[in-house]
């Protein structure tokens, strides 16, 4: 004998079973044509630097074969010292991802976990740091890399004024400030000094801030132009966007089409940055900070 209903049950309605499958469908289109204009750019960059036409129109964004083509990479190629540049740009960004992970971790350690006078001090200098934009400080900066310290031309000259990012030592902090302090304790009972502490206990645990301030430095100085431009004028120095700016007007396949050259230099020059995205993105979840600790 089938059972009834109890009376006075709630029924569930059709209508409210279909709205949350509506909603989902909603956030869900929203975050479909949001992801699609993010691409958009992205999609013409590279549909223009294939052309051998340019072809400005809306059908210019379909990917006709007939006026596809690989002359506009080999042009800039001819054009500018390609491997060169892109060699400059990544020992410039090598050295800056490395000072900003060693400095950004020492000092977001001290300001999480040690116990100075003048902690707020500093974190307040760290805080206004961002609060001022990098073209105020750039005359001042070029005076003292280029006339005080002669380092026109030369890698160290790029790379010096970006060795401290702010951003890099606030994410630390915030890592830092979420593993409980009784990790650091044990392992000053244990004998460790503070360096030995923060290389084998500390760094472990926050590795995906460590992943996320790779991704975040290594943007900036690999597009970087405007610095890059003022303190070398060796065409054999300089970055990739700086030769790209620079790059020479004679060649026929520039002249029969500028644009789609530029686009091909940005797609090379954008290429790493999305690579890199794609390798890391699985790994910006927050660990486990509570873990090393026995409960």
């Amino acid at each position: 004998m089938a059972t009834t209903a109890t009376a006075g049950a709630p029924r569930t309605s059709r209508t409210d079973r279909t709205r949350p499958r509506l909603l989902v469908a909603g956030r869900f289109a929203v975050l479909l044509v949001g992801a699609f204009l993010a691409l958009v750019p992205f999609y013409s960059m590279v549909i223009g630097a294939l052309q051998e036409e340019r072809d400005t129109t809306l059908l210019g964004m379909l990917p006709l074969p007939g006026n596809l083509t690989l002359e506009n990479f080999a042009g800039v190629n001819d054009s500018i010292d390609l491997v060169q540049s892109l060699l400059n740009s990544l020992i410039m960004t090598a050295g800056v991802v490395g000072c900003t992970l060693v400095l950004g971790l020492m000092v977001g350690y001290a300001l999480s976990v040690l116990s100075f006078r003048g902690q707020g001090l500093v974190f307040a200098l760290v805080l206004l740091v961002q609060a001022i934009p990098f073209q105020l400080l750039m005359v001042p900066l070029y005076v003292m890399v280029v006339r005080y310290f002669g380092l026109a031309d030369s890698y160290l000259g790029m790379i010096l004024p970006f060795a401290v990012n702010s951003v890099a030592v606030l994410i630390f902090r915030q890592y830092f400030l979420q593993i409980p302090r009784d990790v650091f304790d044990a392992a000053r009972i244990d004998g460790a000094g503070e360096l030995r502490i923060l290389v084998s206990v500390a760094v472990p645990l926050v590795r995906p801030a460590i992943l996320t301030a790779m991704l975040v430095t290594f943007i900036g100085p690999w597009n970087e132009f405007l610095w890059p431009f003022l303190v070398t004028k060796d065409a054999t120095m300089q970055p990739l966007a700086v030769s790209l700016a620079n790059f020479s007007q004679a060649n026929s396949t520039f002249q029969e089409n500028p644009m789609g050259a530029v686009l091909a230099g940005a797609c090379v020059l954008a290429v790493p940055a999305v690579v890199l995205f794609l390798l890391f993105q699985r790994h910006f979840t927050s660990a486990n900070l509570g873990s090393a600790v026995k409960g």
